[in-house]
């Protein structure tokens, strides 16, 4: 059994042929496939953005839903290329570069298997060592979103605990400051991301009305701090103003009420970036 579904994730943007290419790829194995964008604007070579938005989306769509992701610097190189099925029963297919990081620390990963990338690729795309995404993650995913025993098929099994991963941002509380990072953006709008959870939030006694301490450090510098509600929604405060609210992944989220936090006050991403919350 298969559902058909397919998202797929790039780095490509959409200026040219590459996505258009991997569709075209995806309909000739199975024209009965139902193929859907997350998104194809994650910045180049990042890896980390790239890890992230799998784990913000993967859990809203219905198991056996097959993604493949293709944000992959060392294309050509000897890194591995795989096939993961989570704890949530969803199927992963990308460079084993990290990609899997946020989805493996959150989510979990069932069982891994290589892509042989002679073997299990386009037919007839064997000269061609640049378009990976093309001729071995979408022909793969294709296989996979039309047969889910397909993934039995693949001879080489990969050890949950060999996959590739980065560290992540540390999450703690001390002396009733929570310290945590500011993980990623939300892109058009330009508030903070972190990793802090709502259970770490109300752990510390923090509720909606509350007025809350942000510190924003990076590289262990203080680069941000005031005295902010915390609230349900950004109309809460009024336009120009600062508010914590809890996003949609249910972490702690930091924003400028129509305006963009990280461009405003400089803000990057990653565990470079640290940010301490209390109540005040």
């Amino acid at each position: 059994m298969a559902n058909h579904f397919l998202v797929l994730q790039t780095d490509f943007g959409l200026g040219d042929g590459a996505v258009a290419a991997m569709y075209g790829v995806a309909y000739t194995v199975d024209p009965r496939l139902r193929i859907s964008n997350l998104t194809h604007e994650i910045p180049p070579y990042d890896i980390f953005a790239a890890s992230y938005r799998l784990l913000q989306t993967i859990k809203y769509w219905p198991e056996e839903t097959v993604f493949v992701s293709v944000v992959d610097p060392g294309v050509g190189s000897a890194r591995k290329s795989v096939v993961a099925k989570t704890k949530t029963g969803h199927y992963i297919i990308t460079p084993d570069n990290g990609t899997l990081t946020h989805v493996a620390a959150h989510l979990g990963l069932e069982a891994v298997k290589e892509i042989d990338e002679i073997k299990n690729r386009l037919p007839h795309s064997e000269e061609s060592h640049t378009f990976h995404g093309r001729d071995v993650y979408v022909y793969n995913g294709a296989m996979l979103a039309n047969n889910a025993d397909y993934f039995n098929q693949l001879e080489k099994t990969v050890a949950v605990e060999d996959v590739t991963t980065f560290e992540l941002g540390e999450l703690y509380e001390a002396d009733g400051v929570i310290h945590g990072t500011v993980d990623i953006l939300d892109i058009r709008f330009g508030s903070l991301w972190t990793n802090i959870p709502s259970s770490t939030l109300k752990t510390a006694g923090i509720e909606n009305g509350d007025t809350i301490s942000v510190t924003i450090y990076h590289n262990g510098i203080k680069h941000y701090q005031n005295y902010i509600l915390f609230g349900h929604s950004f109309a809460d405060v009024l336009v120009g103003e600062p508010i914590g609210y809890i996003n949609s992944l249910l972490n702690l989220g930091v924003a400028i009420n129509q305006k963009n936090f990280a461009e405003t006050y400089g803000v990057g991403t990653g565990i470079d970036w640290q940010i301490e919350v209390r109540k005040i």
